[in-house]
């Protein structure tokens, strides 16, 4: 390793602690840029405070659920309802089913005998179980449900907020999902209109 002289070794100390020093206060400009409350979610908010009966109304065409209580809108949420043949229906519905952790007995993903994905948009009853495979169906957590045909409201991906995504149901923001789950009661009345 070569020798440094003394200026040379003084100059690469100094900017080394320059730059540490510009780094923390650009960090210091940074954390003092930012809000003491975190921003409200893109995809859903929750304000809650009323109490007494709830109701959701779906918009399909907005592709929104707005809650509300006494007649006040206590939040609002992206959902991704059926696309093509897999319309989700309209009309006026009850959650009729709670179950935190449910998994699709209809839709899902085939697995070969070694535990591989063959088929990721698998229908039961449709896709052939490969010879020592399975079936596992999809995760539909904070499930409540709306008919007795399968269709409800549960946790799920919004890949495209304002499109449809699903197999009819009404997806949620996981975290959306969880709140109404502990905040709707069987019974609460549901709405799902153009």
């Amino acid at each position: 390793m070569p020798m440094m002289n003394w200026n040379t070794l003084t100059t690469l100390i100094l900017a080394a602690s320059l730059s540490s020093c510009a780094l923390t206060r650009q960090e210091e400009i940074r954390k003092a840029e930012l809000p003491d409350k975190p921003a409200p979610s893109a995809l859903y908010e929750w304000v809650g405070g009323v109490e007494g009966p709830s109701q959701v109304t779906i918009s399909l065409s907005e592709q929104k659920a707005r809650i509300y209580r006494q007649g006040q809108e206590v939040g609002w949420t992206y959902v991704a309802t059926g696309k093509g043949s897999y319309r989700t229906p309209k009309g006026s519905f009850k959650i009729l089913e709670k179950t935190a952790a449910k998994r699709s007995n209809l839709w899902g993903k085939m697995l070969n005998s070694s535990g591989s994905v063959v088929v990721g948009d698998a229908r039961s009853g449709r896709d052939a179980i490969p010879e020592g495979g399975k079936f596992i169906g999809a995760s539909m957590p904070h499930w409540m449900r709306l008919t007795g045909s399968g269709i409800g409201m549960h946790g799920g991906p919004i890949p495209n907020p304002g499109r449809p995504a699903s197999h009819g149901c009404i997806r949620l923001p996981f975290p959306m999902a969880r709140i109404l789950f502990g905040e709707l009661p069987l019974g609460t009345h549901v709405l799902i209109q153009d």
